[in-house]
């Protein structure tokens, strides 16, 4: 069912070349689609929500109802378990206690003639999230979201998340409250997206918009861009994992499986020296997805852009991960450590066979908010940087200026802009000083 490739055959680069290409922009008819809802709600607001959630979740809207009101909240930590609960705070713990570490300050840099230079750090004032409904779940998504606003000191985060028969799943909702969210608002899709960017009389502008959504929220958020700021635009889930003799190949399938059991369109890749492992993997994987409940999208998914690689050697392995660029890479191997170091692009890496990229989806603390489709070439997890953001300050004395305002303005004039130079000189002349 995982197909096999080996990279010594003649066709292994048009193959390994497919999973290179995973995650391909929107096709057009998406764009299109949600161009026309982007402009729909910027010119009608409140009436073009209403309208869009009636036609795509049945769900009949007002001004009145579009909030979750507080009571419906506080009633979900009574529908919780003791033990959901418990796993929910102690998620948040973890998060929390990770993200505070990548908290930034600012500072100053005071010269001996009394001039300043400057880093001032200051959050956003309002960031909108956007939580997946359909057939799954995703509190943890709020917290992942949810947690670096709150360290950063962002004062408003709103979220705008489906609701099934005009309500919201009580794990949404508990999660939200656990993060600070100040509202939660019952509208999903591009519709959502839209509303948080161009704001309506019940939804607030934004400044950023953060979290995940299918092809629908990834393009209306590429296309806001701009007028907010985004996090990143994610692409179905990429699991890599590098594996030698000393990995147990039930928990090679098992990762496999948990992050291919999403939607039915990510990419899971197995790389492996060893000809042992490679019988074993297969096998192992036929077995575990015969229990699967959720065995159809994972088999979509083995049938898809995946595959079990048989390479020559570990180094050719690893060095084939670093082209993928995963969301997720495993490195299940004797001496992880040692590996890591040639590790070179990748959202998250999860060193030894203990480390599944599950617990990191859910309860380590690092973000499972990461750059799919290979760019992490270029970008990031989410983190606390993403909250806030950063303004330069200049404070000049007057003997600094006059001592590099000739070199200061030679660059001006080099540049043809003999105003900007003016601004400099002449403030450089005697009568200006005093």
């Amino acid at each position: 069912m995982l197909r096999l490739l080996t990279t010594t055959d003649a066709d292994f680069p048009a193959q390994y070349k497919r999973l290179l290409s995973r995650g391909q922009e929107a096709e057009a008819s998406v764009e299109a689609q949600v161009r026309a809802i982007l402009l729909r709600v910027q010119r009608e607001g409140d009436e073009a929500v209403w309208g869009l959630t009636a036609q795509f979740d049945g769900l009949t809207l007002t001004a009145g109802t579009v909030r979750v009101p507080a009571s419906e909240i506080a009633a979900a930590y009574n529908q919780c378990t003791a033990e959901t609960l418990a796993a929910l705070r102690g998620a948040a713990d973890n998060i929390r206690r990770f993200h505070s570490r990548q908290l930034r300050h600012s500072w100053m840099l005071d010269l001996e003639d009394g001039s300043r230079l400057g880093w001032r750090v200051t959050p956003l004032r309002r960031v909108g999230m956007y939580v997946p409904g359909g057939k799954a779940v995703y509190p943890s998504t709020v917290l992942m979201c949810g947690i670096p606003a709150q360290v950063a000191g962002v004062p408003e985060l709103v979220i705008c998340t489906p609701a099934k028969a005009g309500m919201i799943n009580p794990l949404i909702l508990v999660a939200a409250d656990l993060v600070g969210a100040q509202a939660i608002y019952k509208v999903g899709g591009a519709q959502a997206i839209a509303a948080m960017a161009y704001g309506t009389a019940s939804i607030p502008k934004v400044d950023k918009i953060v979290g995940p959504g299918n092809q629908y929220v990834a393009t209306a958020k590429r296309l806001v861009f701009g007028e907010v700021g985004i996090d990143l635009l994610a692409g179905p889930t990429e699991l890599v994992i590098v594996a030698d003799d000393s990995a147990n190949p039930q928990f090679l399938a098992a990762d496999l499986l948990s992050e291919a059991e999403h939607t039915g369109a990510e990419s899971v890749v197995c790389m492996t020296p060893s000809a042992r492992q490679v019988q074993a993997i297969q096998q192992a994987v036929a077995e575990q997805i015969a229990t699967l409940p959720r065995r159809d999208e994972a088999a979509r998914s083995l049938q898809g852009c995946s595959a079990l690689i048989h390479t020559r050697d570990l180094p050719e392995a690893v060095s084939l991960a670093n082209a993928i660029g995963p969301e997720h890479l495993e490195l299940m191997v004797e001496d992880a450590e040692r590996w890591l170091e040639e590790v070179t692009c990748a959202g998250a890496i999860f060193l030894g066979h203990y480390s599944p990229a599950a617990i990191g989806d859910y309860y380590a603390g690092p973000n499972h908010v990461l750059p799919t489709g290979g760019t992490a070439r270029f970008s990031s997890p989410l983190s606390v940087d993403d909250f806030v953001k950063k303004s330069s300050v200049i404070r000049y004395a007057s003997g600094r200026l006059l001592n590099d305002s000739r070199a200061a303005s030679t660059l001006a004039r080099l540049e043809g802009y003999e105003g900007h130079a003016r601004a400099m000189t002449i403030r450089a002349q005697p009568e200006s000083r005093g």
